[in-house]
């Protein structure tokens, strides 16, 4: 569906709790979330996209109270440090609200009381702990004690961390409030419960409507099939919160105003707006759409207890509900004291935002899988995609249309290919509307390689040193320029700094979708100007070191981590260095320690060609090599054989590499593998050549 007949659509994401900075975790979603929107609004439909500080909650309370603040100070302190963080990520909310406001108190009122009319709502007395020094009752995690299976000491009140028991909070042995360190004593109190187990069969159809993933429909299945229980909506003073209405010292649960703040930051857009129904998109026979990006671990809130309590005030449920996975890094859980449970902040003092957008869009899916921030991939990936692939097109051919007058050429000679281009983006929508971005990327690089591989074979830069040809190298730059403009349009959901940078160099007003459609002829650009620099693994390393420092300024110890590897490492190097070559039993030296076959097998080596050599400035050995290893993806390399070959004879070469090989940081940048070379040294360093008939990308058997 394009402008001609757009879709209404409200999109939100998960409400950041205002209470500590954004992390990593949280901005996997976000971006996730800003590129469907992105897409949505470059498709012409009309979207809008909202959020709030979830503002609530005993630990907002108690963490103004330590900082001599009241709670107000401290979520409008957090509200601004989060909304800086989510812009500098690109991340371009429509509105970005808080739940701590009259919109949210009218919509939290109004559902309870329609709920509690129906006859949805129970009180009853309950038994709780409580702080006798504080004089407020203790959720689990302010509870801490002795694990009344193990005995293990510092437990919280729920589960124990050392033999995994689960228990009650009055099962502890010893129990002592966290908070002022008293013995709690069990009180009661009256609560008020929502009766979920009302909406039994509503929940059983509604949850397998299509309205959530498979996987998270069949979880949930496990629950209703055990039987609900009722949801205790009602904590007691003091709470920073809203008031219950008719219920004095009574006060909403965090978890039952937060997903209303969806509404109430709407509404707030429709009263700035003015020209945004409220209703259109929220009341009960409403045609609009309402999507919810969520994390899987709040799954239970947005798909039981917030459909529930819509369907019961009569306001619409979810379009649907899309669960992710959670963020790990190298394959583990985020870890403060390896440095790698990361601020957002933190990595924007050090990496340009873009690459981290483009690495989480190519690896994610629509399934909620964990997503593995792998540090060297990432490192790895965004160079050869977006350096190396993406901007290389406009940087190996722009500078040839500024020489011809900075005007494209006013015939296509290359219509097919750019057609094909132009009809790609139609099977790359559907990968965006499904959030199959990873599919998305994985085509998009794909029409790369091939504008690439266009470029290479047309050489414009050997075009332009023959007399006569320059009118040739304008087409075939403008053909490249023209491939390029589809790619960023595709792209543009995903790298919206690219994009504006496009804009202004190709001289465009838009890059929506349907404007791809138009090929550019007789069309001004301007000079190209650089896009995007190098990632760099020094300023991955910077991030850690300083998340490991944050850790160490707020705990007073020193991070642990990993910090052991590396000295005995080089322990171990410098015994095996004293300790002489190793000898077989004939005399000879051992050259290398054996590996078995499967370690071999690792070894991915693959035919390249040598797109362009360069001397390295600084360096007496090196060459700097871009090569080209298959369906246009290139590698930057660094090989020591200056001393045996001319940059210029080598590029147009096939030779081998390891494409697998971890990169590596060197004075002169990263080298991203290796080229297979044999020789003494000195001038006698042979490069490893192919056979005719080897084609870049090929493995070697």
């Amino acid at each position: 569906m394009t402008a001609q007949n757009p879709r209404k659509i409200l999109v939100t994401s998960a409400l950041p709790y205002a209470n500590g900075s954004i992390h990593m975790g949280h901005m996997l979603e976000y971006i996730q979330t800003d590129i469907w929107v992105r897409f949505q609004k470059a498709r012409g439909n009309e979207c809008y996209y909202v959020c709030a500080d979830d503002a609530h909650g005993t630990a907002i309370m108690l963490r103004a109270e330590k900082e001599g603040i009241s709670p107000e100070e401290q979520i409008a302190r957090v509200k601004a440090e989060h909304e800086t963080d989510f812009a500098d990520f690109q991340v371009a909310f429509d509105n970005f609200h808080s739940t701590h406001s009259e919109e949210n108190r009218h919509f939290s009122s109004e559902i309870y009381k329609a709920c509690r009319d129906k006859g949805h709502i129970n009180v009853r007395k309950i038994k709780q702990l409580y702080d006798p020094v504080k004089e407020l009752f203790l959720a689990d995690r302010y509870i801490k004690g002795e694990c009344p299976k193990c005995g293990a000491a510092d437990q919280y009140g729920d589960n124990c961390e050392v033999c995994g028991a689960t228990y009650t909070p009055a099962e502890l042995k010893n129990p002592f409030s966290t908070i002022s360190g008293a013995t709690p004593v069990e009180k009661e109190s009256e609560h008020y419960f929502f009766k979920l187990p009302d909406f039994q069969q509503f929940l059983k159809e509604w949850t397998r409507s299509g309205t959530l993933q498979d996987e998270v429909a069949n979880k949930l299945q496990e629950w209703l099939d055990s039987g609900l229980q009722e949801w205790d909506i009602s904590r007691d003073a003091p709470y920073f919160g809203f008031e219950i209405p008719d219920a004095p010292g009574k006060y909403f649960y965090v978890w039952l105003d937060a997903p209303i703040g969806y509404m109430a930051s709407f509404k707030n857009l429709c009263d700035q707006r003015g020209d945004i129904d409220f209703d259109e998109f929220w009341k009960k026979d409403s045609t609009a759409e309402l999507y919810h990006f969520i994390g899987k671990d709040i799954i239970n809130f947005h798909a039981l207890f917030w459909p529930s309590m819509l369907s019961a005030a009569e306001y619409r449920t979810p379009t649907a509900v899309n669960a992710h996975g959670f963020v790990t890094v190298n394959g583990a859980k985020m870890s403060k004291s390896r440095g790698t449970f990361i601020k957002a902040r933190t990595y924007l003092n050090h990496l340009n935002p873009t690459y981290l957008r483009y690495y989480f869009a190519a690896k994610l899916g629509s399934s909620v899988d964990d997503f593995d921030l792998n540090l060297e991939d990432f490192v790895m990936r965004v160079n050869a995609d977006l350096v190396n692939k993406l901007v290389n097109i406009a940087s190996r051919t722009g500078n040839f249309i500024a020489k011809a007058s900075g005007e494209l050429s006013a015939n296509c000679v290359e219509q097919a290919m750019v057609q094909e281009f132009i009809d790609a983006g139609d099977l790359i929508a559907e990968h965006y509307e499904k959030r199959e971005f990873s599919r998305a990327m994985k085509d998009i690089m794909a029409l790369a390689d091939r504008a690439n591989e266009y470029i290479q074979e047309k050489a414009p830069w050997a075009m332009n040193k023959e007399e006569g040809r320059q009118q040739e190298v304008q087409e075939v730059c403008s053909v490249a320029i023209n491939l390029f403009r589809q790619l960023v349009t595709y792209l543009s959901p995903v790298l919206p700094e690219i994009a504006e940078k496009t804009k202004e160099f190709l001289n465009l007003e838009s890059l929506d979708w349907e404007a791809r459609r138009n090929i550019l002829l007789s069309h001004k650009i301007n000079k190209f100007k650089p896009m995007l620099a190098r990632a760099e693994m020094d300023k991955v390393t910077a991030i850690l070191e300083e998340t490991k420092a944050e850790l160490e300024k707020e705990t007073g110890k020193p991070a642990d981590g990993k910090k052991d590897e590396k000295p005995a490492a080089k322990k171990d190097e410098k015994k095996a260095k004293n300790k002489g070559p190793e000898l077989r039993e004939d005399g000879n030296e051992v050259i290398a320690e054996t590996i078995e076959f499967p370690d071999f097998a690792k070894v991915d080596l693959r035919i390249a060609r040598i797109v362009k050599a360069d001397h390295v400035e600084g360096a007496d050995k090196l060459l700097q090599l871009t090569l080209d290893i298959g369906n246009g993806e290139t590698r930057n390399v660094f090989s020591g054989i200056k001393s045996a070959y001319n940059p210029q004879d080598l590029e147009g070469k096939l030779t081998v590499m390891v494409a697998n090989l971890a990169p590596r940081k060197m004075k002169f940048g990263m080298s991203e593998g290796m080229v297979l070379a044999a020789g003494p040294g000195g001038e006698d360093i042979f490069l490893l050549e192919p056979h005719d008939g080897a084609q870049p990308g090929m493995r070697v058997m």
